[in-house]
C-alpha cells in the first residue's frame, strides 16, 4: 500500500502510475474526494486520465495508514497541511519543489520539523503530470539519507515506465528541484520578451552555474546537480510551456499579467536565494525583482548584460 496526500495534477498522476503498476494506492484530496471517487477521474486537475481500480480517493486524513506517504502539497502550503496530519511513523517523502518562504526550509526539512518519528526524503526530477498519467517513460530522483531504506523505496515505487534513481544527497536533490524553477522563470521571460533561443541557451547555461554555486554553498554534492533533479529538470522546465514557472516568466516577459491561480514556486525561491548578498546569484536576484514588480525585463536584462566580463 502507498498513500499520497495532495490531489493536484502531480499527486494524481503519481497515484495513477503507482496503482497501474500494481500498488494499492490511497489518494487524499483536500476537496472533491467523493466526486473523484465516483467519477474515477480528476476532471479539474488531470482530465482524461481514468483511475485504475487499485486507486481509492479519500477526504479523511485518518485513512492514510500506509508506511509510505508521498506528500504532493505545494511548498508554501505544506506547513498548514502538516499541522493537520495525524501523528504517524514510517516514511514521508516530499514531492514538492521549492524553499519554504517563512522558514527557509526545504520541504523534507519542514516535514521533519512537523512530524516527529518519521523518516523523510524527497521524490523529485524532470516530470510533467500528464506524461506520468499517460504512462510515458519518466525518470525521477529518489533522495533518502539512509541508502538501504532508499533501495527498498526505490523497489516499491518504481514501475515499468516510472524509473527511479536513488541518492543519499537529499539537500542536493531538493535544491535542484527548487532552483531550476527560478531559472525557468527567467527562461520564460527571455522567450516572452522575444530575445530568442540563443539568449535562452545562454541563460540556461549561466543559470546552471548559479544553481551549482548555491547548492555547493548549502552543502550539496556537485554531481547531484548534474543529474535528473538538477540538470534534467532544468532542461525540461526551461524549454516547455507545460511548465508553470516557464509560463509565468513568458507572461512577465511579454508584459502580460500571469495567471494568479497558478502555483509558481520559483518566485518564493528567488526571493529566498537573493536575500543572501554574500553569494553571487544575479539570475535569482533578477527574477526576484522582476516577479516582485521592482524591475522590468529591460531593466534586468540591462543589469545582466552590463556585468563585468569574466572567465567561464
Amino acid at each position: 500500500m502507498i498513500d499520497i496526500a495532495g490531489a493536484g495534477a502531480f499527486g494524481t498522476a503519481l497515484a495513477i502510475a503507482l496503482a497501474r503498476g500494481g500498488a494499492e494506492v490511497t489518494l487524499w484530496a483536500r476537496a472533491g474526494a467523493e466526486g473523484m471517487q465516483g467519477a474515477r477521474e480528476n476532471a479539474k486537475r488531470l482530465a482524461g486520465h481514468r483511475f485504475p481500480d487499485a486507486l481509492r480517493v479519500t477526504g479523511d486524513l485518518s485513512d492514510l495508514t500506509s508506511d509510505i506517504l508521498l506528500v504532493a502539497i505545494p511548498t508554501q502550503k505544506l506547513d498548514g497541511f502538516l499541522d493537520r496530519l495525524p501523528a504517524r511513523g514510517g516514511t514521508v517523502l516530499s514531492c514538492a519543489k521549492g524553499i519554504h518562504k517563512a522558514t527557509g526550509l526545504s520541504p523534507s526539512a519542514l516535514i521533519a520539523a512537523h512530524a516527529e518519528g518519521v523518516t523523510t526524503g524527497a521524490l523529485t526530477g524532470p516530470s510533467f503530470a500528464a506524461d506520468i498519467a499517460a504512462g510515458l517513460p519518466t525518470a525521477l530522483t529518489l533522495a533518502c539519507a539512509d541508502d538501504a531504506l532508499g533501495a527498498q523505496l526505490q523497489d516499491r515505487l518504481s514501475t515499468p515506465v516510472l524509473r527511479l534513481y536513488r541518492t543519499t544527497d537529499v539537500v542536493g536533490a531538493e535544491l535542484g528541484g527548487a532552483l531550476k524553477n527560478v531559472i525557468a522563470i527567467a527562461a520564460g521571460a527571455v522567450m516572452g520578451a522575444g530575445l530568442g533561443e540563443s539568449a535562452r541557451a545562454a541563460l540556461m547555461a549561466r543559470g546552471f552555474a548559479e544553481m551549482r554555486r548555491v547548492a555547493r554553498d548549502r552543502g550539496a554534492r556537485d554531481e547531484t546537480l548534474a543529474g535528473l533533479s538538477g540538470f534534467g529538470d532544468l532542461v525540461l522546465t526551461c524549454t516547455s510551456d507545460k511548465s508553470r514557472n516557464y509560463r509565468f516568466g513568458q507572461a512577465l516577459g511579454a508584459g502580460k499579467t500571469p495567471d494568479a491561480a497558478m502555483t509558481v514556486e520559483g518566485t518564493a525561491t528567488a526571493q529566498e536565494i537573493s536575500a543572501h548578498p554574500d553569494l553571487d546569484t544575479p539570475i535569482a536576484t533578477a527574477v526576484a525583482a522582476l516577479s516582485g514588480g521592482q524591475a522590468s525585463v529591460q531593466d534586468v536584462m540591462a543589469e545582466l548584460l552590463n556585468r563585468p566580463l569574466k572567465q567561464e
